[in-house]
């Protein structure tokens, strides 16, 4: 390898090594058709008597031209970073040595000439032309002094590592991060001069991220032409959903396309949480307003309303791991200090809304007749609703660990699923049939007499002889009873809060949803720079 061994001991020798590279250079159209080159044979003792400095390889030169280019490639990608600090520790060369450029690197070229425009990507965006030409340039001997050799065989070094990195993390990974993207799109400060100075979070899914362990792999199988072929085939996404939207590629434009090719993006994300067939799962899509329960032997949909767009619902992955049942709301600070804060002092907003207060510090209820505005928004004060009918969480709310205080749950306004766009709560996802939901995550044929308790908890009418019997020996004017407070799940139950604009339903139907984040946006501007526009 040149500067890093075989060069190493020629540092001081500033005689012409000429760029018989040209010489051993193979001719590859694709991973498995090798083509004749008539110098073949030569080698760089063909060329030692050429002193022009153009065509002069040198081993200092050569490493100064691949420090330039690492400190002016400022492009962001994860890829891009890599390859830089590969060449910047010094470590070996990867194609470029005194026999020439290795063959493996027509193989490369062959195969993002392929896949690329398939997946509707840009050639230039992995700069194969320049990649090409270059190569052309040494083995035609065009060098000038501004191309000289050692220029030359630097860019063609670094481009090839970047090509080959920026496509197989980003077949693997994602040429995107969304964690980066949507965790500065909305902006929650903005200082005086205009400046957003915070964002919300929006996106909480831990996904698979490159390590070194994928860049050592991903070195060692590009030992050989026919290994970095099979091991860049091997990177293609299989999903489902990303099949069928690259075949629909070729015949979409605009912003079909456009839309296409940010949901493709999403196929290649890989959620650290997996189900395998024989699980139960959750999954709600935000842009559908649609959740679907999966277990091996049905199906369970609804329909559900979600943050609206001031209040988005965040993105993440969790699992179910309880559920109460006529819960109480702890009002979040936000609603308290937009929305209750300022009826303090009215007893008849509480008492109509069934909220109490109650002092942080002591525990102790205080009445509304005694707190100020100002005291409630000190935080020092906690604002609840009473469980039970009208209560905003409606009679179930289903748990899951979480950093944003969101929840599935019932609500006590069901008119908003007969909406289209059903963005309209503040962050939490409301479904349209709690108690079927519930049923679902109980363990399988549950008894009937725990449904009846249920069902009576929640204020709906008994199924069963004992539940109906039972409500008969009640007095009706008593409290309604409340037989079911909590119900754990002995196995949790994994859910997924996605937004896909075009989704695959658990029957096999492709659906397309509106934007109604506008994150395709966001995404799309992200890979404008990949795009074959």
């Amino acid at each position: 390898m040149l500067y890093s061994e075989g060069w190493q001991g020629r540092k001081k020798d500033t005689g012409a090594l000429t760029l018989a590279l040209v010489s051993c250079l193979f001719f590859l159209s694709g991973c498995h058709e090798e083509a004749t080159h008539a110098n073949r044979n030569l080698s760089l003792q063909s060329f030692s008597d050429l002193k022009v400095d153009e065509y002069a390889l040198n081993a200092q030169l050569f490493k100064e031209s691949l420090g330039r280019i690492c400190r002016s490639d400022t492009t962001a990608f994860f890829a891009t970073v890599h390859t830089k600090q590969y060449y910047e520790s010094g470590r070996p060369l990867l194609w470029v040595s005194y026999d020439g450029v290795d063959s493996r690197a027509d193989s490369l070229l062959a195969v993002l000439r392929r896949q690329l425009p398939a997946m509707g990507f840009s050639l230039k965006a992995f700069g194969v032309e320049r990649i090409a030409d270059d190569m052309e340039r040494l083995r035609h001997l065009r060098f000038d002094r501004k191309n000289p050799v050692s220029t030359v065989a630097a860019r063609i070094e670094y481009n090839l590592t970047k090509a080959y990195m920026r496509y197989v993390v980003g077949q693997r990974f994602g040429f995107v991060n969304p964690g980066y993207v949507l965790n500065h799109y909305d902006a929650s400060a903005i200082d005086s001069t205009g400046k957003t100075t915070a964002y919300r979070r929006l996106f909480d899914i831990k996904i698979e991220r490159p390590g070194q362990a994928f860049f050592d792999q991903a070195l060692h199988q590009m030992a050989t032409a026919d290994g970095l072929c099979r091991y860049m085939e091997s990177l293609l996404p299989t999903d489902s959903l990303y099949l069928r939207l690259l075949q629909l590629l070729p015949s979409s434009s605009g912003v079909r396309r456009k839309k296409l090719l940010v949901n493709m993006e999403r196929c290649r994300w890989h959620d650290l949480q997996t189900v395998t067939s024989d699980d139960k799962y959750v999954v709600v899509n935000i842009p559908a307003f649609h959740l679907w329960a999966v277990s091996p032997d049905t199906v369970v949909d609804m329909r559900v309303a979600c943050g609206a767009v001031k209040t988005k619902t965040p993105l993440l992955s969790s699992k179910i791991t309880h559920m109460e049942v006529n819960p109480e709301w702890v009002i979040p600070m936000s609603i308290v200090s937009s929305d209750v804060a300022r009826h303090a002092g009215d007893t008849s907003y509480f008492a109509r809304h069934r909220y109490y207060i109650v002092e942080r510090k002591s525990g102790s209820r205080i009445s509304p007749r005694h707190v100020t505005t100002n005291m409630l928004l000190s935080g020092n004060y906690r604002v609840a609703q009473q469980g039970g009918a009208g209560n905003s969480l409606g009679r179930i709310i289903f748990r899951f660990p979480n950093n944003f205080s969101v929840f599935l749950h019932d609500t006590s306004s069901p008119g908003a699923f007969g909406r289209d766009n059903r963005g309209v709560s503040h962050g939490c996802v409301r479904v349209q049939r709690p108690f079927d939901l519930a049923v679902f995550l109980m363990e399988k044929d549950p008894d009937e007499w725990l449904l009846d308790k249920l069902r009576i908890s929640m204020g709906m009418k008994p199924e069963t002889e004992e539940g109906q019997s039972f409500l008969d020996g009640l007095d009706p004017a008593a409290p309604a009873p409340r037989l079911v407070k909590s119900l754990q799940l002995s196995t949790r139950v994994p859910l997924f809060i996605k937004y896909n604009t075009i989704y695959l339903t658990p029957d096999g139907q492709l659906q397309y949803y509106p934007d109604v984040y506008g994150y395709d946006v966001a995404l799309g501007e992200a890979l404008k720079p990949l795009i074959d526009q």
